[in-house]
């Protein structure tokens, strides 16, 4: 269930079009302290990455490290990004309004998944190699390569 102070936030900041140093220190300490707890949670957080105009650097670095967290070690199998969850998350990491921060978080999930395998689609990850890390699709999963 997705926190009515979560969905305030959001619709505040896309109003302003913006996400300020200060908006991610209320999502930080007052709105989600403990973290992204569930997939209605995190498809906002996806959604407003995706569309919000601007966003202080420190929102990319809570969001991309927030989503890792939940991806690969809240959700089953924990270590992994699977099928069903790369297909749930693959309209935001490729797509027409693929960001920087989300082709970030697509290089990030399959760093921290690289003991298992992912199924993260590959245009999330090529073009990307900043971070270094390439994916080989084998099948339905892509097993990554250090």
């Amino acid at each position: 269930m997705v926190k009515s102070s979560l969905q305030t936030f959001i619709n505040k900041v896309q109003a302003a079009g913006r996400i300020s140093f200060g908006d991610v220190h209320r999502l930080q300490r007052g709105i989600l302290p403990d973290g992204i707890s569930a997939r209605e949670e995190a498809e906002l957080l996806l959604t407003l990455a995706q569309t919000v105009g601007r966003a202080d650097r420190a929102f990319g670095d809570w969001f991309v490290a927030m989503m890792v967290d939940f991806v690969v070690w809240g959700m089953r199998p924990t270590g992994t990004v699977d099928a069903e969850t790369a297909t749930w998350l693959a309209p935001f990491l490729v797509g027409q309004r693929t960001t920087k921060t989300m082709r970030r978080l697509a290089r990030e999930l399959a760093a921290e998944a690289d003991h298992g395998f992912t199924a993260l689609p590959s245009p999330a990850l090529s073009g990307a190699s900043e971070g270094g890390t390439s994916a080989q699709v084998a099948g339905d999963l892509m097993p990554l390569a250090a």
